[in-house]
């Protein structure tokens, strides 16, 4: 596999420059490119050498760490369009994303992936990641909407059937471009290290299938008990 150094992506920076230039036109905004180019580059290095020690150690207490992590960071992106108040919608948001991401990862590792160690951190962490942040846009997207539909005719069952409808958009449509529009990342990144092309795609159909199923549960829960919270909310209020 052709090995990339850090000079080489100078290159990609340029097309990234024409967005950031549109962006600062049309939003106003001269930050947040920057800040997320500039935080994605720490946090990509960071994790590099983190998951070299990890790959090398296998310690399962780390693997729970770098999990517990990538949960409760998830969690909190997720509520970020909705400009959260309330704490308590953080724990919301990191219960749906750890429900519906621990029941599809288990079936992952339990019935699909045959692992000589079944906690082997070269399969868990990256499938996890991909879980996890599947989950996490998923709930995002439903959260924003869900609080749009909410606001403007307070029927709870319509703003949730709505919200999740609008969450599942983007997978649903990834369904219907794979293999033809698009090759998704684990595909292309196996067939580039020289995987067969046909191992590969049972790969992501794996990945395909655990991320609409991670997607679909988390947002579900999610949208179930944002719903019980806003009832009891009311309810104490009227009281």
């Amino acid at each position: 596999m052709t090995e990339i150094s850090f000079l080489d992506l100078i290159w990609i920076l340029i097309p990234i420059i024409v967005v950031y230039v549109i962006y600062l036109k049309w939003s106003d905004d001269k930050f947040t490119i920057p800040y997320g180019l500039s935080r994605m580059f720490l946090q990509l290095i960071l994790i590099g050498y983190v998951l070299t020690y990890i790959f090398n150690t296998k310690e399962f207490i780390y693997i729970v760490v770098i999990l517990t992590i990538m949960l409760i960071v998830a969690s909190f992106i997720a509520m970020r369009p909705v400009a959260v108040k309330n704490k308590n919608l953080y724990l919301i948001s990191f219960i749906s994303i750890f429900i519906g991401g621990m029941i599809t990862l288990c079936f992952v590792v339990g019935g699909i992936l045959d692992l000589t160690l079944w906690y082997d951190p070269r399969y868990i962490i990256p499938i996890s990641g991909m879980i996890f942040a599947n989950a996490m846009n998923s709930v995002s997207i439903a959260a924003e909407r869900y609080e749009v539909e909410y606001q403007r005719d307070k029927i709870y069952k319509k703003a949730r059937n709505t919200a999740y409808k609008a969450s599942m958009i983007p997978n649903i449509n990834s369904l219907f471009a794979v293999g033809l529009v698009s090759i998704p990342g684990m595909m292309t990144g196996q067939i580039l290290s020289g995987v067969s092309p046909l191992i590969a795609v049972k790969y992501q159909i794996m990945v395909m299938c655990m991320i609409i199923s991670s997607s679909g549960i988390s947002t579900a829960i999610y949208l179930k008990l944002i719903e019980k919270y806003n009832i009891k909310n009311q309810g104490e209020n009227n009281a």
